[in-house]
């Protein structure tokens, strides 16, 4: 029997779930959470050239950097 899973997506601990639905899982877990925190706070773009391009994502909640203040 073959796993059609994409590889970067399995682990070999015996759960059966996916990267992506072990993130969603964690993210959403604790009391209070939303899916909004378990929202892609990440996109990657590969160029074609051997290069991935990685940005935070327009509906990332923070955002790397400092804070913007108004005096």
């Amino acid at each position: 029997m073959t796993d059609a899973r994409d590889p970067l997506e399995t682990t070999d601990d015996g759960v059966d779930m996916t990267f992506s639905e072990r993130r969603h899982d964690e993210l959403t877990r604790a009391s209070g959470s939303t899916e909004a925190d378990a929202a892609p706070r990440i996109t990657t773009e590969d160029r074609g050239d051997g290069m991935t391009r990685i940005d935070v994502a327009d509906t990332a909640a923070v955002r790397p950097g400092g804070v913007d203040t108004e005096d």
